[in-house]
């Protein structure tokens, strides 16, 4: 990971999925992990500009069902332009979303509503796999 606490982007335009994510993620995900510190976006606009002025991330967290730019769209952006882009999170609207998933290139996929368990053991996974293949 890019530092000791792993930085972990989210991007949504609406405030209350952004919140759910935060609240699930706490400031750990699992015992065997350190804190996380955790920046939010609101629009794709400002996330690229964050990246673009060298901001690090160790996980995105894009929610495929914001508007007017979508997560998936964002996601796929990500793993095109990054150089070994970390990985993404993609939160969908129904299961059946898991081909859009696959397009956009995300590493894991988690459904709304958001559940705060399901959320947190996805990215203690992303992040953990993380840090070996940064080792």
């Amino acid at each position: 990971m890019s530092t000791n606490r792993p930085k972990i982007l989210i991007y949504s335009d609406d405030s209350s999925v952004r919140e759910s994510i935060v609240a699930g993620l706490g400031s750990k995900v699992a015992a065997d992990l350190p804190e996380h510190d955790i920046e939010q976006f609101a629009t794709g606009k400002a996330l690229r500009m964050y990246l673009d002025n060298k901001g690090s991330a160790d996980l995105f967290i894009v929610d495929g069902e914001a508007t007017p730019e979508g997560g998936m769209g964002i996601a796929r952006q990500l793993k095109d332009e990054l150089f070994r882009c970390p990985p993404v999170l993609l939160i969908t609207a129904r299961p059946d979303d898991a081909w859009l998933a696959a397009w956009s290139r995300a590493d894991a996929v988690v459904v709304h509503p958001i559940d705060p368990f399901t959320v947190a053991d996805r990215v203690a996974t992303l992040l953990r796999a993380r840090a070996l293949t940064s080792a």
